[in-house]
């Protein structure tokens, strides 16, 4: 019989040989029997996961030198002084995300100036900049989309005006894009237990159930570390939010509590990520949505179209029905700004709903106390006061 025991100290395989058949628990030394042979070998996965962990480069180092690649092949008008804008986000601390929006916003705004016929960044006036925003909407873009890229040009324009690139009257007026109010989507009630249902796997049912109840950006509870997850205390310390770089706690609910404790008894405890892929350290979101889609598939739910982010707006959504204040709302979502919490006020203001269903009982009993009807009369009379009021003289009665 071989016994494989792995102590997490040294990360090393004991195999252990005996010479009985005779069955025990695993991880269990018979008493009786004398091991023949004793072996410590280290295991090859252990080499492989340290070495490419240890000469891997910093992301944002990579995520620079690759962009900076990218510019330098594009031969686009103003190259240079693109390299010097991204190079001043990296000093700025600015996020990979943030360095990614930002040069692909620049890049098609300097290959949209090119096919225009300028040859020269001096030139660009704010007829480019209007005609850029219009050629992102012919082509399909949605309104926040090209909202995201006007920010992102007009930063990487301020800092050429700063350098006295270009003319400081380029961004003198305002450039907005309307974009629509929407409000955000909560999956149904009873979609949620239908969704439930079906999750089986103990790690997918801890990540579902914790993005549920503690209002999570997927985002962030892929980062989150096993050191960062207090199950006794039970709740969960995000120290820098994926978005905005807030810092807060989130707590666990009993049944999202009950579900991480099931899996955190299964995971790999070598693994320094609280969720992972299959043979990997961490899972990407492309893992985690194809996740989630199966579920949604699985659940008759496909026609909704709902999205992981739905799982926040539900737990915003739901924490108002239950009467929880706005602002403790906005520090457990972490927003900077309680504006941003206010749309969920607005799809689920209970007191609202209550008060326009209170009122509608009372108009369909008949209960108004006095009497809306139009008195024609006075109504006339309002009218002609009105127009003498604003004509004057130029206006002739006639009998």
């Amino acid at each position: 019989m071989t016994l494989e025991m792995r102590p997490p100290e040294d990360c090393r395989s004991l195999k252990v040989i005996f010479s009985s058949q005779d069955c025990c628990e695993v991880g269990e030394v018979p008493p009786l029997y004398t091991p023949l042979e004793l072996q410590i070998q280290p295991e090859p996965w252990h080499q492989q996961v340290f070495d490419v962990e240890a000469v891997a480069p910093e992301p944002r180092q990579s995520v620079l030198d690759h962009l900076l690649e990218r510019i330098s092949a594009g031969g686009l008008i103003g190259r240079e002084h693109a390299e010097e804008y991204l190079r001043d986000q990296y000093r700025r601390g600015c996020r990979p995300n943030t360095m990614r929006g930002s040069t692909k916003a620049i890049l098609m705004f300097l290959e949209f100036v090119m096919r225009s016929g300028k040859t020269d960044i001096e030139k660009i006036s704010r007829q480019d900049i209007y005609g850029f925003l219009e050629h992102e909407q012919d082509r399909g873009m949605k309104p926040a989309t090209v909202v995201t890229r006007l920010q992102c040009l007009k930063a990487f324009l301020r800092f050429l005006i700063d350098a006295d690139v270009l003319d400081h009257r380029l961004l003198s007026r305002r450039m907005t894009v309307k974009v629509p109010e929407s409000l955000p989507r909560a999956m149904d009630p009873e979609d949620v237990r239908g969704l439930l249902k079906v999750v089986t796997d103990v790690r997918d049912r801890a990540m579902i159930l914790v993005l549920l109840r503690t209002g999570m950006r997927i985002g962030e509870l892929l980062s989150t570390r096993v050191s960062e997850v207090n199950l006794a205390e039970r709740k969960i310390e995000i120290f820098e939010a994926e978005k905005n770089r807030v810092g807060r706690v989130v707590y666990l609910s009993a049944d999202a509590h009950v579900a991480l404790k099931a899996w955190f008894r299964q995971r790999d405890a070598r693994k320094e990520r609280v969720i992972y892929a299959m043979g990997r350290m961490s899972m990407s979101y492309a893992g985690a949505r194809a996740m989630f889609v199966k579920y949604i598939n699985r659940a008759d739910l496909e026609p909704k179209s709902y999205s992981l982010h739905c799982l926040r707006h539900t737990f915003a959504s739901e924490l108002l029905n239950a009467g929880v204040r706005l602002e403790c709302v906005q520090q457990l979502l972490g927003h900077k700004s309680i504006e941003m919490t206010r749309r969920y006020a607005r799809l689920t203001d209970k007191t609202r709903e209550e008060e326009y269903f209170r009122a509608m009982s009372i108009i369909e009993r008949g209960d108004i106390n006095g009497h809306y009807r139009v008195d024609h009369q006075l109504q006339t009379a309002s009218k002609k006061k009105e127009l003498l009021d604003t004509l004057g003289e130029e206006l002739h009665e006639h009998p």
